[in-house]
C-alpha cells in the first residue's frame, strides 16, 4: 500500500530525505538530478508524493498548477488545462519485479480522478533511450502525445498522456 510522503519527513537530519535523493540520483540519466531543497519544493507541492516500504519506490505527481520550472511540465500546461504530471517514479533495484510501480500509479489514478481529474501525463526519454519505461507505460495505456528536444538538444523525451 503506498504511503504518503509528508514535507516533514525531509528535513535535515531524516534518513528518508537522504534514501530518496540516492535513488532519485541513481537514475538522474532517467529522471533528473535533484539536490535536497529542490526534492523539498517538489513533495511540498506536490498533487501527491508517496512511497512503498520503506523506500522501495517512490512517485512525485504535480497538478497543473504547480509552480515548476521544468521544461517538460511547461509542455503540458501549454497544452492542457486540467492534468496530473508524474514528475517521476523510480524503483529500487532490489524491488523490481515486485509491482511496485504498477500499485503507484493505480494509486496515482484513484486519487486523481476522485479530485476531478481525467488525465494523467509524464514524459519518457527517447534519447537516452528507455525501453523498460515505454513497455511499462504502454502497458498501463498511456499514449504520444507529443516529443521535443531538450537541454540544449541532449536529450529527446516523449510526451505520454492517459486518460481516466
Amino acid at each position: 500500500m503506498p504511503i504518503p510522503i509528508a514535507i516533514s519527513e525531509l528535513s535535515s537530519g531524516e534518513a528518508l530525505a537522504e534514501t530518496m535523493l540516492s535513488l532519485n540520483n541513481n537514475h538522474a540519466e532517467e529522471l533528473s538530478w535533484l539536490e535536497r531543497e529542490r526534492l523539498q519544493d517538489l513533495v511540498a507541492q506536490a498533487f501527491y508524493a508517496c512511497r512503498i516500504g520503506d523506500l522501495d519506490a517512490f512517485l512525485i505527481a504535480l497538478d497543473q498548477d504547480g509552480q515548476y520550472d521544468s521544461p517538460n511540465f511547461l509542455w503540458f500546461r501549454s497544452g492542457y488545462a486540467r492534468f496530473v504530471y508524474v514528475d517521476r517514479i523510480v524503483v529500487a533495484a532490489s524491488a523490481r519485479g515486485m509491482g511496485c510501480a504498477r500499485r503507484l500509479y493505480a494509486d496515482l489514478f484513484d486519487r486523481a480522478a476522485e479530485a476531478g481529474h481525467d488525465r494523467i501525463v509524464c514524459e519518457v526519454n527517447q534519447h537516452p533511450p528507455n525501453p523498460a519505461s515505454d513497455a511499462f507505460h504502454a502497458a498501463l495505456g498511456f499514449t504520444e502525445v507529443g516529443s521535443a528536444s531538450i537541454h540544449d538538444g541532449s536529450k529527446t523525451v516523449r510526451y505520454l498522456s492517459r486518460r481516466l
